[in-house]
């Protein structure tokens, strides 16, 4: 069984990195796999072939089980011809609304739609935006609405190391997002649907009001630790981000606990989890839901044998297996039933079942089973980091504890866990965060007694009970705990970060970890080290001497692009601002500078002062170190205030970087005492050359300053690929100037679908009138060159890593 259970696992798995969903007449392979069942095993050879064909028996079967559920669900799609129009529907609102900045956000089952001829998906994801002049909507779960939409086809950003919001969208059946036009008549028409799932949304959101209304406001305290000013801002420890969270309200912290409500705990409380490596505790994880469990099978044991009667019936064991199972899947629907709770509850009822028909099973095979249920409901489960993780730290733990000749004392089998999850879950974390928490064994030694045997019960007690004190006491608790967590945070190196380490080198190191693990007596289990070394010590290719390595990241409407020589990198632009805690700096360009191997910037440039340029340069700033900053923003921009080490970009500036010639074309020194001119057209310009290849990033340039250019810089302006002017705006891209570059590949860094139309359709007719070849980063996502003096290579992210999930938008938006 465990072995069939692997290979459809990674038959599952290898279905998900398809560029397209596989024919199905190829399906019949299956069938003929599974001649396995018949074949004889008498004899070595009978037995090794017999393995074979189970292994592609179950491969297959877990790559077109897969294929099969994926063309269902991508046949739920919303029609490319309603995108962007006002669609009435009525619905349920399906989850807990999560609030965001402007409104709420939430997922909603579509029961009818009004609009005639519209096709409308299933399930969507919504939002609401209250504007200055309108009353908020009062949206609650499991309540029906009349709603006007506008909705779009799933489409995220495609950068290097990216969330995949396109992939979380399918996985969670989420076939079209949108808002509601507030223009229009929105209106409840049910209080509650009589339905067991809105009904358990519906408690949710009443345990998740209960708590928040129980324990805020709360009075605002400093750690003793902080001073003020120290509690009011970002520190910066060691070029790495440290987020101080002033005030010590951990309402949010309860709420995920409770309920599984993430979205409720701050962002700045998530990084110090995170860099101390218990964020696995700060929601609903399996090993609350087992010690829940746990609790009630030990408590209804003790009370049914008390019962002769209830013995007679049914045997105390088994009993008590049913009520630990019903308190697991009830705590598990709480949460909203992730990955990590359904694991939880199938090995739960794999061992109920173990005690109802009096079997002995390996503890191994359970986890099997487990595995096998969860991806038989949910076969885009192993798109996310957390079924890995989750899945390996069960793993890892049966691996250290289980067969064992006598029990140790507790306290060794603990320590022996801790060690296990600290150097076990290394391969992992680096393949896919890229970072490694140096103190995580210490803080969970503390935090998980803490959270999962104190603050926990507490807070359910306080959810359902009518009296607070609960509530109150979880609070101090969690303060204690957080209290300790943040000095962990504070100190120097709290978190390894580095590069994302080859493929092969996860799976030696992986082999190394299980290596160093084996029980005492094995001879050198310190030969697993060595193993683990090559994710360290195995570096990203840099560029040779006079080539560069350029990077035009998917950042929206918006730009940002990396450029990397030999041994220098630098950060042109930096993206917009999503909201208060998201930018493109935290989202996209940290993880991706990081996993390409760039720890730090020698120079980054600004070009000027607009959100999409400028969005994400302070989680720059406090994210890596940055060797000087150049800008035409204005000398008392608060920017300017987090680097010592700045100036003004302006025509004239030139430097090389390992045989790569960089050059600042615009603007003009006398530009800066000119008040009436744009930002846009005080944008840095900046040629990057390398022997016959050259770029040339434009940024917002429009048509005064592309004169400009013409008049003082005509000899230098042709370029092998040009970033265009402005996104491609009518302000901006003159005939004269796109005759003068005559890019080989011209670039347009635009959003999907932006309000602004941008590429206007009459400037791209210019490009391709000079036989430009126009990229777009909504249709292609990064756009990654890779020139040197005499060769240049363009890849197209979304392209070259594309999933059968992905939006095809070829012909534009």
């Amino acid at each position: 069984m465990r072995y069939a259970v692997l290979f459809f696992v990674f038959g599952v798995w290898l279905l998900q990195q398809q560029a397209a969903l596989p024919n199905f007449a190829w399906s019949g392979l299956t069938l003929l796999f599974a001649v396995t069942w018949v074949l004889p095993r008498n004899t070595f050879v009978q037995r090794k072939t017999y393995l074979v064909f189970l292994a592609a028996f179950a491969c297959s079967l877990g790559f077109f089980y897969a294929a099969f559920f994926a063309q269902q669900r991508l046949s739920d799609a919303l029609p490319a011809e309603w995108q962007g129009k006002d669609i009435q529907v009525i619905g349920v609102v399906a989850k807990l609304p999560a609030q965001h900045e402007h409104g709420l956000r939430f997922v909603f089952d579509v029961e009818q739609v009004l609009t005639p001829n519209a096709i409308v998906p299933p399930h969507i994801l919504l939002a609401s935006y209250d504007g200055i002049r309108e009353e908020p909507l009062d949206i609650h779960a499991g309540e029906r609405w009349r709603l006007t939409v506008r909705l779009k086809q799933p489409h995220g950003s495609s950068n290097p190391h990216d969330f995949d919001f396109e992939a979380w969208m399918l996985e969670n059946n989420l076939r079209a997002n949108g808002y509601i036009n507030r223009k229009h008549d929105n209106s409840r028409l049910d209080a509650l649907v009589k339905s067991p799932d809105y009904t358990i949304q519906s408690l949710r959101e009443k345990a998740r009001d209960h708590i928040q209304h129980t324990l805020n406001p709360l009075p605002n305290q400093l750690h003793p630790l902080q001073t003020p000013q120290a509690a009011s801002e970002k520190v910066v420890r060691d070029n790495a981000e440290v987020s101080v969270v002033a005030e010590n309200n951990y309402v949010g912290v309860l709420t995920a606990l409770a309920i599984g409500d993430q979205a409720s705990i701050p962002a700045a409380q998530w990084q110090v989890f995170t860099r101390t490596g218990v964020n696995h505790l700060m929601s609903i994880s399996g090993l609350h839901i087992t010690m829940l469990s746990g609790l009630a099978f030990a408590a209804s044991y003790w009370l049914w044998r008390r019962s002769a009667r209830l013995t007679r019936a049914l045997p105390a064991r088994k009993a008590a297996a049913l009520i630990g199972l019903l308190v697991a899947l009830g705590y598990a629907l709480l949460a909203g039933y992730g990955v990590p709770a359904q694991r939880t509850v199938y090995m739960l009822a794999t061992i109920a079942s173990i005690l109802w028909l009096s079997r002995t099973v390996a503890p191994s095979q359970i986890l099997a089973a487990a595995l096998l249920v969860v991806l038989l409901l949910d076969p885009w489960a192993v798109l996310s980091p957390g079924f890995w993780l989750s899945f390996g730290a069960v793993a890892l733990i049966f691996y250290v504890t289980a067969h064992r000749l006598r029990p140790p004392h507790w306290l060794i089998t603990y320590g022996r866990v801790q060690w296990a999850m600290s150097i076990g879950l290394i391969p992992p974390l680096l393949a896919m965060f890229q970072q490694i928490s140096l103190v995580s064994p210490i803080a969970n030694a503390f935090a998980i007694p803490l959270v999962s045997f104190v603050v926990v019960p507490l807070t359910l007690l306080g959810a359902v009970l009518p009296f607070d004190w609960p509530l109150w006491l979880a609070h101090q608790v969690m303060g204690v705990c957080i209290n300790l967590l943040e000095w962990l945070n504070n100190l120097p190196d709290a978190v390894w970060t580095q590069h994302a380490p080859p493929t092969w080198s996860i799976v030696v190191g992986m082999f190394g970890v299980l290596w160093m693990l084996l029980p005492r007596g094995f001879p050198a289990r310190w030969l697993g080290l060595i193993a683990l070394l090559p994710m360290f010590l195995v570096l990203p290719v840099v560029p040779p001497e006079g080539a560069l390595h350029l990077v035009i990241f998917d950042v929206g409407q918006g730009l940002a692009v990396a450029a990397q020589t030999h041994n220098h990198a630098l950060l042109y632009d930096t993206g917009p601002n999503f909201n208060s805690e998201a930018n493109s700096g935290n989202r996209i360009l940290i993880p991706a500078l990081r996993g390409m191997g760039i720890s730090q910037l020698d120079g980054l440039i600004l070009t000027h002062d607009d959100n999409d340029h400028t969005g994400g340069a302070l989680s720059i700033l406090q994210g890596m170190p940055v060797g000087w900053l150049s800008s035409s923003l204005a000398a008392n921009h608060p920017l300017l205030q987090h680097t010592s080490n700045t100036q003004r970009c302006m025509d004239g500036q030139t430097w090389e970087w390992d045989g790569v010639h960089f050059e600042v074309l615009h603007p003009t020194a006398e530009s800066y005492t000119v008040e009436k001119i744009r930002d846009n057209n005080r944008s840095c310009v900046l040629k990057i050359s390398t022997g016959k290849n050259s770029v040339l990033l434009a940024a917002d340039i429009e048509k005064d300053s592309e004169w400009r250019l013409l008049k003082q810089h005509e000899e230098k302006l042709p370029s092998t690929l040009l970033v265009v002017p402005h996104h491609g705006s009518k302000t901006s891209s003159v005939n004269a100037f796109v005759t003068a570059i005559h890019p080989r590949y011209a670039v347009f860094t635009v959003g999907y679908r932006n309000r602004f139309g941008h590429p206007k359709k009459e400037v791209v007719e210019r490009y391709l009138a000079v036989d430009s070849e126009p990229l777009r980063s909504d249709r292609d996502g990064a756009i990654i060159v890779k020139m040197d003096a005499q060769n240049i290579s363009v890849e197209r992210y979304r392209k070259s890593h594309t999933r059968y999930w992905h939006q095809d938008i070829a012909g534009g938006t």
